[in-house]
């Protein structure tokens, strides 16, 4: 039988895209920028103009630097944050059912919040936002974090935050049991998602391509 085909744009080195190769999906992967890492079918290209025929389901991650709610943060200094609408005119466009995530903050409906702590990610809290095609309304219980915590940002292990948070710098070992990644390096880490938050999803999009073929 068929696997469904799932487009991955902006995909990075992999994150979302091993959560839906474990749902059940064959992943292709598109970024601007080479991933040596990325685990499956990928193309080097403008994620923004990326031909979207001929895969069942389509999850993008548009650029999150000019949606970051961080104080520190340097408001549309990254000139990215146009791609989150750009891109979801061309997804409503056509047919496939999609899904949107971005960080806390970002100009989005949010079907879904996702957290490490709903998936048992150890002193992982890395909340991220996600919206559907089908509006899937989602009720986790609220992020639950008694233990010290790390978020996985930054550019080498971790801020002074999570340094404060977490109790120690973080060595690449603890960002790997965290993210529940073991092939990419610390940077590619801290743009990437869970593949727990993707596997999730992808099994309600599953769902949907079901729905959807019954009707």
């Amino acid at each position: 039988m068929r696997k469904p085909r799932l487009l991955d744009l902006f995909c990075g080195a992999g994150g979302a895209a091993m959560g839906y190769h474990r749902a059940g999906f064959e992943v292709t992967g598109v970024d601007i920028a080479l991933q040596p890492n990325f685990p499956f079918e990928f193309h080097q290209a403008d994620a923004t103009t990326f031909p979207l025929e001929g895969f069942d389901a389509i999850h993008a991650s548009p650029p999150c630097q000019d949606h970051m709610r961080s104080p520190s943060a340097s408001q549309k200094a990254h000139g990215t944050g146009w791609m989150l609408a750009g891109t979801r005119r061309r997804l409503l466009a056509q047919d496939a059912p999609w899904v949107i995530e971005n960080v806390p903050g970002a100009e989005m409906r949010v079907d879904c919040k996702l957290c490490g702590c709903m998936f048992g990610l150890p002193n992982l809290r890395r909340e991220r936002w996600f919206e559907t095609s089908w509006h899937g309304f989602d009720l986790q219980p609220p992020c639950h974090h008694p233990e010290p915590v790390m978020s996985v940002t930054g550019t080498g292990f971790g801020t002074r935050l999570e340094f404060r948070n977490f109790g120690r710098w973080p060595k690449k070992a603890d960002w790997q049991r965290a993210m529940g990644i073991d092939w990419m390096t610390p940077l590619e880490m801290t743009q990437a998602i869970p593949p727990a938050y993707a596997e999730y999803l992808g099994r309600r999009l599953l769902e949907q391509l079901t729905s959807e073929a019954a009707a």
